[in-house]
């Protein structure tokens, strides 16, 4: 897949290949252009996503380090953020959610009169193409009702405490596989003609296991990443996809078009430090250029060309109407439930199901009947099983332990290597493993929603790109999801906890804006169709940086239907009106 390019011109090329840039791909290799992607990333099949320790730690993404990951990781005051390096783009590591974004959170502010966001789209706008990525996706529900889906904890018990604080929980559509269609679901069973196929081999897939790796990349293949779908198919239609590509520049040509250079990270320099700033790098042209490289890196790559005299046309907004999606982690601990009138550990095994089951949304005042300021969401979370056992060794004392190990392992080993017969020592063995409470108790909750999209993206003197977000404006919103998350964990009998409330810090792994969509140049850096404003004809952004606010709930769908809808015109190389 990363042998060099047969043609140096494209009628199309793609930065990235997340969810604006795998459904734009495929949608212009569909329309019968020759397409281009670029990724900077490396590709995964299944069965090659990370587990041991030794291989975790090279999993994250600095090339000049020698780190060729998945993991990228950008650190800004006031706000952490986690995005995705690899063919798919973030599919690979989220948690599969396809929500579409609420009708009324299309909210349309004055701008003027000190409003955050005016979307220059409606929901009547994009349900077509929310129709379309939920076709190509795969999109399931999760089965609570079958056998064994039934039996994962925490999908039951979130579910349940939503209902008993007269909520309205739901399980929405996710993009995995746990049953062939037309057959009842049933883990671990082969997809039919579901291969993995992108590179010449095929790789079989296997419905949901319940193995909570969702955010590890799925080893199964159970999980509907674009390299399944969307990048498969354009693939076939003639797409050439190229991996370990890094884009770091790209300009206008004369007579028109864009000439894009990029460098490779050729396999051999993983594992080594590397002067980046030195390698080679290639050119490619092509009369569109499309950028799909996510909010921040995007954003970067426009900041960096418009300072360095290539884009004197853009305006002041861009890097503006950044947010998090309103992103905020926190956990019930050692959650309780009455029995026989005392209270004991409720079993909520957060390990075991997939990462996301279900969701609640808090209306807002928007709404009828929306009670808060700015609405959100929250939901069940979880986490790869081996976790479980990092938890219990983490929670008991050094002393205990050594306690344990000399006192009833010692008995069992005792047992074992004597001669005597012994035929029933499981109940030893079993004691080994002590309470296992800490783990079995814990759940996490994951809050999003409509926070202010007040931040601004910049590049420093040193070209690194900074960011001036602060939480207050959004103060209001995060205390106010807080205080429902409070409640779920009450009513589970839990003790709640925010670790990042103390250091007035927030962590998103959907970070939003810098590129926003406008009416005109005044108002946003892209038109309603991805068509960047003050730039010459062919030049489009479709990602989640176009976003003029926060999308709500988990943005992936969103992001995949806007780029759907930007395609048309993409094709027929429309720019904006001015």
């Amino acid at each position: 897949m990363n042998d060099s390019a047969s043609d140096k011109h494209f009628d199309a090329i793609i930065v990235g290949s997340g969810f604006g840039g795998s459904v734009t791909a495929y949608r212009l290799a569909e329309a019968g252009l020759s397409v281009c992607v670029l990724e900077r990333g490396k590709a995964y099949p299944p069965g090659e996503f990370p587990r041991a320790p030794h291989r975790m730690q090279k999993n994250f993404w600095d090339p000049s380090e020698g780190l060729h990951g998945m993991y990228n990781i950008w650190s800004f005051s006031g706000l952490g953020a986690v995005v995705c390096s690899g063919l798919g783009g973030g599919s690979l590591i989220y948690a599969n959610v396809l929500i579409r974004k609420p009708e009324k959170w299309f909210v349309k502010e004055d701008l003027d009169r000190g409003g955050f966001e005016y979307w220059p789209v409606t929901r009547d706008d994009l349900d077509p193409h929310y129709d379309q990525v939920e076709t190509m996706l795969g999109a399931q529900r999760y089965p609570i009702d079958e056998e064994p889906y039934n039996e994962v904890p925490k999908a039951r018990e979130f579910r349940e405490a939503g209902k008993r604080l007269k909520l309205h929980p739901e399980l929405p559509k996710l993009a995995v596989t746990f049953g062939n269609e037309g057959e009842k679901p049933a883990p671990g069973e082969p997809i039919h003609g579901g291969f993995w196929e992108i590179e010449g081999r095929k790789r079989t897939r296997y419905t949901c296991r319940l193995v909570g790796e969702c955010d590890l990349g799925c080893n199964y293949g159970s999980k509907n990443t674009l390299d399944y779908n969307y990048l498969a198919e354009a693939k076939k239609l003639g797409a050439r996809i190229l991996t370990r590509c890094e884009v770091k520049e790209f300009e206008p040509r004369e007579g028109g078009g864009y000439e894009v250079r990029y460098v490779r990270h050729e396999p051999e320099r993983e594992g080594k430090k590397t002067d980046t700033s030195r390698l080679r790098r290639e050119r490619l042209t092509a009369d569109r250029l499309i950028l799909s490289a996510g909010s921040l890196g995007s954003t970067f790559l426009l900041l960096k060309m418009k300072n360095q005299g290539a884009f004197p046309g853009i305006g002041n907004l861009l890097g503006s109407r950044f947010c998090g999606n309103g992103d905020l982690i926190t956990f019930a601990l050692k959650t309780t439930r009455m029995k026989d009138g005392e209270r004991v550990p409720r079993l909520i095994d957060a390990g075991y199901g997939p990462v996301i089951t279900g969701a609640i949304r808090y209306k807002d005042q928007e709404e009828d009947g929306g009670e808060e300021e700015r609405g959100f969401y929250i939901e069940d979370a979880g986490y790869a099983n081996f976790v479980n056992w990092i938890l219990e060794t983490v929670e008991v004392p050094g002393d205990a332990i050594r306690q344990f190990w000399g006192g009833i392992a010692g008995r069992f080993l005792d047992k074992f290597l004597s001669r005597e017969p012994e035929t029933d020592i499981g109940a030893e063995v079993a004691r080994l493993l002590g309470s296992t409470e800490f783990s079995a108790d814990l759940l996490p909750l994951l809050g999003m929603g409509r926070d202010v999209p007040d931040g601004k993206l910049s590049l420093g003197d040193d070209e690194r790109l900074d960011l001036d977000w602060r939480i207050d404006k959004s103060q209001a919103y995060f205390d106010g999801i807080r205080e429902k998350m409070k409640d779920l964990a009450e009513e589970l009998g839990a003790r709640f906890s925010d670790p990042l409330e103390r250091l007035n810090r927030v962590a998103t792994v959907h970070p939003l804006g810098g590129c926003p969509m406008g009416r005109h140049a005044r108002e946003g850096v892209v038109n309603e169709y991805g068509a960047v404003f003050g730039c010459p004809p062919g030049l489009y952004v479709a990602d989640g940086s176009v976003m003029p606010g926060p999308v709500g709930p988990n943005p992936s769908l969103t992001i995949a239907a806007l780029a759907d809808r930007f395609a048309g015109p993409i094709i027929e190389r429309r720019g904006p009106e001015e």
